[in-house]
């Protein structure tokens, strides 16, 4: 019989979730690493994919401080988990939606940033449930969003204006 996804692991993956917003969000490496195993794969829109803690570490950095005034204020938020247990026990497929809502320190105000979906590969092999494989797919255009029905919309018209200024 395969091995069963307890109500408990549950829990610990989204607590999972949980510090790895928390370390991305407020600068926090330490906590942040602690949430991938030592070899994870970490694929992110902007950056393309990594692997191993020292570049993740490398990438979370950039984003902290080369685009500081573009990721100060952020708070990632995923939800509607869907958990999916491989055959081999302890590694699990976790699918989720996400929302980045921002606070802009210029202006004073909160935004939503971005929102997409994520298709994570889980593992407790090295003890705590932490990311073996992160993939980000933000929405950023409509051919992004994984829509499985009959796509009917037409889409949007592709227009470059000509320069205004003389």
């Amino acid at each position: 019989m395969a091995w069963q996804l307890t109500a408990l692991d549950r829990l610990e993956i989204q607590e999972l979730y949980a510090r790895y917003a928390w370390g991305i969000d407020l600068a926090d490496l330490d906590l942040a690493l602690s949430t991938f195993t030592q070899d994870a794969g970490f694929d992110h829109l902007w950056q393309g994919r990594v692997e191993g803690h020292e570049a993740i570490a490398e990438n979370l950095h950039s984003l902290w401080n080369d685009r500081q005034h573009w990721w100060y204020g952020r708070q990632h938020l995923m939800n509607h988990f869907i958990m999916e247990p491989r055959a081999e026990d302890g590694e699990v497929d976790v699918r989720c939606f996400f929302q980045i809502i921002q606070f802009q320190t210029d202006y004073r105000t909160n935004f939503v940033f971005g929102i997409g979906t994520r298709v994570d590969h889980v593992t407790n092999r090295e003890g705590p449930w932490r990311f073996q494989s992160l993939k980000v797919n933000a929405w950023t255009e409509a051919d992004q969003v994984p829509w499985k029905g009959e796509f009917l919309m037409a889409e949007r018209p592709k227009h470059t204006p000509p320069p205004v200024r003389g």
